[in-house]
């Protein structure tokens, strides 16, 4: 089996889709798919469907779904193999669970990748590191579960998916900047910034890039821009690490430069306390 989350859901046995139309057993298939080998217990699987409303049907409605999606998985598996749904779709005691390899799921994939690439930056293993978050990043086939409507449960896992996804990039982006891609990045770090109009990390990134770029006075735009939409939009100052970082490009700091840059941490930290 086949199964990704990093976009919309997919799921694929002998290249058939086991992936439902219907909208409940969509749920339970992408809360299943996200915890392969563990139990999912059935009131977690209620919570996700139904919040805290749960009809009184709620367990007798729940088992109709699960018997769904495993006749949609002997279906894709074949007549040569009776009863094999539900050695992969398996009841547990207070649960269910999907029995199938980690790997299968792009996203163990995606944090097996993310790790090794955080522990190759650790080690100062810049070109290792960028290739393996590249890597993991280009698992991203759109916001996760984009086509799926979540509930309670599934809205916390796609939050902590995106978080992981938004600090990756600016991993890769720390990463790259250290190996003198400054100019490479000019182009999506423009869109990152448009996308996350708040987002201080990615903006003292897109600062300093401009700035090895010979840019001075578009970074310190970049810095104006932004502490005018934080003023207006939430009455707060840039940190102090950004306004350091402003004042670092004004007095032309020599530590901005890509030779003399941090060899490890974050550029937002480049100019922290």
């Amino acid at each position: 089996m086949k199964i990704q989350v990093l976009g919309p859901l997919s799921a694929e046995v002998n290249g058939d889709s086991i992936v439902p139309t219907a909208g409940k057993p969509r749920q339970i298939l992408a809360l299943l798919s996200l915890y392969p080998g563990r139990v999912m217990p059935v009131p977690t699987l209620m919570e996700e469907i139904w919040g805290q409303d749960l009809p009184q049907s709620a367990l007798t409605t729940l088992q109709t779904y699960v018997l769904q999606l495993r006749r949609r998985l002997g279906t894709a598996m074949g007549p040569g193999r009776p009863g094999a749904a539900k050695e992969v779709l398996t009841t547990r005691h207070g649960g269910y669970l999907l029995q199938v390899p980690p790997e299968s799921v792009d996203v163990n994939s995606y944090e097996t990748l993310v790790a090794r690439g955080h522990a190759a930056f650790d080690a100062g293993d810049d070109e290792g590191s960028a290739a393996l978050l590249r890597e993991a990043l280009a698992l991203w086939q759109g916001p996760a579960l984009v086509d799926v409507r979540v509930g309670p449960v599934l809205e916390i896992e796609v939050l902590r998916l995106e978080e992981s996804r938004l600090v990756t990039m600016e991993r890769r982006i720390d990463v790259d900047l250290r190996l003198g891609r400054h100019t490479e990045l000019l182009a999506e770090l423009t869109e990152l910034t448009a996308r996350h109009p708040q987002h201080e990390g990615m903006h003292s990134q897109m600062m300093v890039a401009l700035y090895r770029s010979g840019r001075q006075a578009a970074a310190l735009d970049v810095f104006r821009r932004l502490r005018q939409r934080l003023i207006g939009d939430l009455g707060v100052e840039p940190s102090p690490q950004l306004q350091r970082l402003h004042q670092a490009i004004l007095a032309v700091d020599p530590a901005l430069d890509v030779a003399a840059g941090p060899k490890r941490g974050s550029t937002f930290d480049l100019y922290a306390a």
